[in-house]
């Protein structure tokens, strides 16, 4: 039978050192929220503004025209204009372009006659997510002029009017509608995955150093010579820390809301429910480090490997999970960032709740379990030899 007086004094005695270390105090309430603007701020998805210059060969009206559709998007940045194809190698190997657009001479004049004219464009690949992204505003923005251009042409030679000739063109018309972020900001998906990214980074540190610290500096043998029960060692050690991850829950769900301006669509009392499950769970993987580590050292090297590569790259943070390759997405279901991640995303942005995230809850409710009750039985109150 656990003793609450006990638990409760374990509990204040590891408070008040939290309280005391300026260390552990910076790691309890300051780093998160640095974590929060720092990744907040400098993750950004969203691809615009791409800087690119033009080598009008043409400049003629219709070149004019069909450049402005490029600097009137605010996907594309101008950076002016080039007079050799030699002149743009150096802007992009140096990073002041990210893409070219090349017209060449008669543009105007095929274009009268009825004939093609290619119209080249360069792109940097070096990063091929943007490159991709890139390329795709270039086929939308070429497509959008083909089609106008046939439209004019059509009406001219039919003598039908200008919308008239524009449904002729495109008699299949393409209404999108986006759910749940109109606007298509990638900054409230970020900040709201960043509140599971801090929370499984944050806690395991606090609790493996927290443990582990006892270990370096002896103070653990007064619990094993004590009539303190494994139990009541753990849960009063581990207390504190759960209720300042608690505590950072709420700061960062403020900062993603009012700082970032990510809507929270979903159930308040679900999202509090889940995020202190998840805790508990982050916390459970500290206090499993500290039981198989003897050193603050190891302690932070081994928890950095558990927490921050699965919360990075088998989360759905950076990359959907369904996008992963199927063994990529296998690991992703063993880490309980990925059910986190769905939870917050689902609150923040879908407006979900119980009734359809009830499976991401339950498996951190595994997951938690299994973390605590293995910690229990790693624990032993006997020194090691």
């Amino acid at each position: 039978m656990m003793n609450i007086r006990r638990i409760r004094v374990l509990a204040f005695k590891e408070w008040r050192e939290i309280l005391r270390d300026r260390l552990f105090f910076v790691l309890s309430f300051v780093v998160p929220s640095v974590l929060m603007l720092v990744f907040g701020y400098g993750i950004i998805l969203d691809v615009e503004k791409l800087p690119f210059a033009v080598l009008d060969q043409d400049r003629s009206e219709m070149s004019r025209d069909y450049l402005h559709q490029f600097m009137s998007s605010r996907y594309f940045d101008y950076q002016g204009d080039v007079h050799s194809e030699q002149a743009l190698s150096p802007l992009i190997a140096d990073s002041k372009i990210r893409l070219a657009i090349i017209i060449p001479e008669n543009f105007q004049k095929n274009l009268i006659a009825g004939r093609p004219s290619p119209v080249q464009t360069l792109i940097d690949g070096t990063f091929p997510f943007r490159a991709q992204t890139a390329k795709g505003y270039v086929i939308a923005i070429n497509a959008a002029k083909n089609a106008e251009l046939m439209a004019k042409w059509i009406a001219q030679k039919q003598g039908v009017t200008l919308e008239q000739a524009r449904a002729l063109v495109s008699p299949v018309r393409l209404e999108l509608r986006y759910l749940y972020n109109q606007e298509l900001n990638s900054r409230w998906s970020v900040a709201a995955a960043l509140v599971m990214f801090i929370l499984m980074v944050s806690p395991p540190f606090l609790t493996a150093l927290g443990v582990v610290r006892e270990k370096e500096n002896g103070s653990i043998y007064n619990i094993y010579t004590s009539t303190v029960s494994r139990g009541e060692f753990l849960i009063g050690k581990l207390l504190p820390y759960i209720g300042i991850s608690i505590i950072n829950v709420f700061i960062l769900w403020l900062m993603a809301t009012a700082l970032f301006g990510a809507p929270f669509k979903g159930d308040p009392l679900f999202f509090i429910l889940a995020s202190v499950v998840y805790v508990v769970c982050t916390t459970g993987i500290g206090l499993f480090v500290s039981l198989v580590v003897h050193t603050q050292v190891a302690a932070m090297i081994m928890t950095a490997i558990i927490t921050v590569v699965p919360s990075v790259l088998y989360s759905g943070l950076l990359v959907p999970v369904s996008s992963l390759e199927a063994a990529a997405q296998i690991e992703a279901h063993l880490f309980p960032a990925m059910y986190y991640t769905n939870i917050v995303l689902g609150s923040f942005i879908k407006g979900v709740g119980f009734e359809v995230l009830w499976v991401d809850l339950f498996m951190l409710v595994i997951y938690a379990s299994g973390l605590w009750l293995l910690s229990f039985f790693l624990f032993r109150k006997t020194p090691k030899a």
